[in-house]
């Protein structure tokens, strides 16, 4: 904007001086501050006010304003149409009052409650697509003279500018709530639960091993909560802030599990059309956990001996050696040390990986954990399907410590789930439980039977039952009991488990 003399209105160039500093503040209450001091200033105001409207409530409220009354003027708000902010609010106009006792939209409670004298005022509305969104109110000259038109072009231009800093800074802090909503959940959904001592010494374990660079085996049945361990030791250690990255080596065949952990360049095989960094690439300066390291080839061993000795490794097709900083935390269900001595797993790499061990238990020995984990899923589930949290009888909750779970946590959290799905909301009895639960080993196993003798007579019932109600499709079964579809095979074997072979072949060919 010029002046008749053809300069720029130095007020003009002030705005332009600020906008940038208006623009950087990412602080909702900061920046408000910082606008409304402004706007006095730069209106050679003697007071101003922001108002922002309350949608839900459908009121214009004042948020910040300056002056001597600035405190008590927080405590009123104005309907959409009341008053000369309320008009603007409610229309998306500006107003320019030159004097406004003389009009009658002018809502003299506010002024006489706090003893001010209002003769002049100027009025803009702050809009987001032609929403408005609150107001900028600026009240009196300190000339003693009323606002004028070249004011109000002024405070349009500032309007304008401020307008899309607020909803920046809205933005913001709506993503920064977000961000620590998800990050609570996050950390909810990976606690490690559990009072027993099997458990506090694991976990003092995992918290000396956190501090040191040390690689770290983590040994334990299936569903005995390996990665939660493992997240653990990376969350403690001075890798928190670096990624945690994780991957199931018995997942994957071995060139795509090649392909994952090392990354290929463009051209280096049919449908490599771009080059993909891998996730050793993927977890530079953090952890990457190794999954099922049992089940990994000889092939692929000595290629993860090449990383663990050099810290380097090529991309598939690529010439160029790149250099990564990764803690290593490998898990297995499996006996590396028998696995060594058969030949399948090499000797080298198993005391490469094997600097520090631990052994979770699995859910057998820590029974008092069962109650407190129950609990747990409880809140989780009911959380989930926004139901209320039911209660437990009695009867179901000893069942529950009472079952051996071989499946372990993972197995008691699925068994939780499908309760409070199947249960009538309120409590949860023995007939929501899964079958297998419910029935009582000593039913399916002979007195004077060695312990040895019941535990596998009751394993071969259990897992022929499991197959027979998934029609042999081992891939459910392995997911109803908790478990790796390659340890339930593994165990199909070991058992003899009658009619496991034909039942196995039969969800093969489906």
């Amino acid at each position: 904007m010029t002046i008749k003399d053809g300069s720029i209105d130095p007020k003009i160039g002030l705005l332009r001086d600020i906008s940038a500093i208006i623009t950087s503040v990412l602080d909702l209450d900061q920046l408000l501050g910082l606008i409304i001091d402004t706007a006095t200033r730069i209106m050679d105001a003697k007071a101003s006010s922001l108002l922002l409207v309350d949608e839900e409530r459908k009121k214009l409220r004042f948020f910040i304003s300056t002056g001597e009354k600035k405190e008590k003027l927080k405590e009123y708000d104005l309907e959409l149409g009341e008053g000369i902010a309320g008009w603007v609010a409610e229309n998306g106009k500006p107003l320019l009052i030159e004097d406004v006792k003389n009009d009658e939209r002018w809502n003299s409670k506010i002024g006489k409650a706090l003893d001010f004298d209002v003769k002049s005022m100027a009025c803009y509305p702050m809009k987001v697509q032609k929403r408005v969104i609150g107001v900028i109110e600026i009240i009196n000259r300190k000339d003693g003279k009323p606002f004028r038109k070249r004011d109000m072009d002024i405070l349009s231009a500032f309007t304008e500018l401020v307008t899309n800093a607020i909803e920046k800074a809205r933005r913001y802090r709506n993503v920064s709530k977000e961000n620590i909503f998800l990050k609570k959940k996050f950390e909810k959904s990976y606690q490690i639960i559990g009072k027993s001592k099997a458990v506090k010494d694991v976990i003092s374990d995992a918290l000396k091993v956190a501090d040191s660079k040390a690689n770290t085996l983590l040994t334990g049945e299936s569903g005995t909560g390996k990665e939660l361990m493992a997240r653990l030791v990376h969350n403690n250690s001075p890798r928190k802030r670096g990624p945690f990255v994780t991957v199931s080596c018995g997942a994957l065949p071995e060139t795509l599990l090649e392909r994952e952990l090392f990354g290929h360049e463009k051209g280096a095989f049919t449908g490599a059309d771009k080059m993909k960094i891998g996730l050793f690439e993927a977890a530079d300066g953090g952890t990457i956990l190794l999954d099922e390291i049992g089940e990994m080839s000889q092939t692929m061993q000595v290629k993860l001996l090449r990383v663990l000795q050099e810290s380097s490794f090529f991309r598939i097709g690529g010439t160029s050696s790149i250099q990564v900083d990764v803690r290593i935390i490998a898990a297995t269900n499996q006996d590396l040390t028998t696995k060594v001595k058969e030949g399948s797993f090499r000797e080298d790499l198993f005391y490469r990986l094997h600097v520090v061990s631990i052994k979770l238990p699995p859910l057998r020995d820590r029974i008092g954990d069962i109650p407190i984990l129950i609990d747990h899923f409880l809140e989780r589930h009911t959380e989930e399907y926004n139901s209320i949290k039911p209660t437990i009888t009695k009867e179901a909750m000893e069942r529950m410590v009472n079952y051996h779970w071989p499946g372990n946590i993972r197995q008691l959290e699925n068994a939780v789930e499908r309760a409070v799905v199947m249960g009538n909301g309120k409590e949860i009895n023995s007939d929501d439980l899964p079958i297998d639960i419910t029935r009582r080993e000593l039913d399916i196993v002979k007195v004077g039977s060695t312990l040895k003798e019941a535990q596998e007579r009751f394993k071969k019932e259990f897992l022929a039952k499991t197959l027979d109600y998934t029609n042999g499709n081992r891939t459910k079964a392995a997911s109803v009991l908790g478990i790796q579809r390659t340890y339930l095979s593994r165990l199909l074997k070991e058992l003899n488990v009658p009619g496991g072979r034909r039942r196995i072949m039969q969800s093969e060919v489906e």
